[in-house]
């Protein structure tokens, strides 16, 4: 992936909410059937372990991730862009529904000197991550919004790249 684009959504779709980062990148992809991405953008499904969240984005110059959050008191359907810094992480990443998940990936990625070049992470709050398929209302709500927003992400990844290769 070296230079590329990764789009990933981390989750489960049995869980519920916790299948949101599943759902945004099954409407990636239909949306890249019609218009393609730019080459070497790789849209792929991952459960949360580390390794595998690792080498999805190794090498990458732009990894968006999406993942469902839980917060307590939350707000079902609320979106979170988090743009990751190798530089200011600090303290003990906090674990997610997956047990070890995404903040322990970034942190051994930071360790490993395989962070990508950009890591921009968003998270929606869930309202129910019990056993069973189908997102709620709320969070269904945010999908094709999110898909847009990532989207954009790409395109303003891409143009940057264009500049920077004239410069």
């Amino acid at each position: 992936m070296s230079g590329g684009i990764a789009v990933i959504g981390v989750g489960n779709e049995f869980r519920r909410d916790d299948g949101v980062g599943w759902a945004v990148v099954e409407r990636l992809r239909e949306r890249a059937e019609r218009r393609p991405f730019p080459p070497h953008t790789a849209l792929s499904l991952c459960d949360g372990d580390p390794v595998r969240l690792i080498g999805a984005w190794e090498g990458a110059d732009l990894a968006v991730v999406v993942d469902a959050a839980h917060a307590h008191p939350g707000t079902p359907g609320l979106v979170h862009r988090l743009e990751v810094d190798a530089d200011e992480l600090t303290g003990r990443p906090a674990a997610g529904s997956h047990g070890l998940g995404l903040g322990e990936a970034v942190e051994l990625a930071r360790v490993l000197g395989r962070l990508p070049s950009r890591l921009i992470v968003y998270a929606v709050e869930g309202a129910d991550t019990s056993l069973g398929a189908g997102l709620s209302e709320e969070v269904a709500a945010v999908v094709a919004p999110l898909t847009e927003d990532i989207e954009a992400e790409i395109a303003r990844h891409r143009d940057a790249a264009a500049r920077g290769s004239r410069d």
